[in-house]
């Protein structure tokens, strides 16, 4: 089923059916998209997109693959969908180590439905603010694309602070060349001030570390 404009989705993975068919009916009161899974690998055979704003709620004690070694696979896979775990057992050490491991949550059963839509709320609006960056990230790198080699030379020098004389003399070029080729790298970039074009390139990490570098 594709996701509508301004969806927001929750995959649900506990092995107790009547848990997962009342979570389910919970959130979808609320506006949520619910899958549900019985175990850690049916979600891994589903492959979860993370392009939506969405979370997962995962029972720590599964059939097969537990919740804390699901969260491990996730990570290597390059997910960021925020896990929110689910237990009827306290286990300090459990906790501790699924947070650690960049856990959301961590919720004792039985869950009243006010905290659990709390904490699903809290991860859904962190996963929309890792996509919006990503998403900004991404229109940034596409804008640099289209530089030219010497419009992405100059902007490299523009965003240190470097003056049109300055990129002139380092380049081996006219001041009246560089100006042209500063305006080229503004417009190309869609900013109007030194200001803007610094912050967009320190969004993507084009700045120079100490040594002068670019990353």
């Amino acid at each position: 089923m594709e996701l509508g404009v301004g969806a927001k989705r929750v995959h649900v993975v506990d092995d107790n059916a009547t848990f997962r068919k009342t979570i389910e009916g919970l959130l979808r009161q609320f506006g949520y998209e619910v899958a549900t899974y019985p175990s850690a690998q049916h979600l891994l055979n589903r492959s979860p997109s993370d392009d939506v704003p969405s979370c997962i709620l995962l029972d720590v004690r599964l059939p097969g693959m537990s919740g804390p070694e699901l969260q491990e696979r996730l990570l290597e896979l390059g997910s960021t969908l925020p896990i929110i775990f689910l237990t009827g057992h306290t286990d300090i050490a459990t906790t501790v180590r699924t947070i650690k491991a960049g856990g959301q949550d961590f919720l004792i059963k039985p869950v009243s439905s006010e905290q659990l839509l709390q904490s699903v709320q809290r991860a859904i609006a962190y996963h929309s603010a890792v996509l919006n960056l990503k998403r900004t990230r991404a229109v940034i790198l596409s804008r640099i694309a289209t530089l030219t080699p010497r419009e992405r030379q100059v902007f490299e020098l523009v965003i240190r602070g470097k003056t049109n004389k300055e990129i002139a003399s380092a380049l081996g070029a006219t001041e009246r060349t560089m100006k042209a080729h500063r305006n080229g790298v503004m417009t190309k970039m869609q900013v109007r001030s030194l200001v803007e074009l610094v912050s967009l390139a320190e969004r993507v990490g084009v700045l120079a570390s100490d040594d002068g570098q670019t990353t």
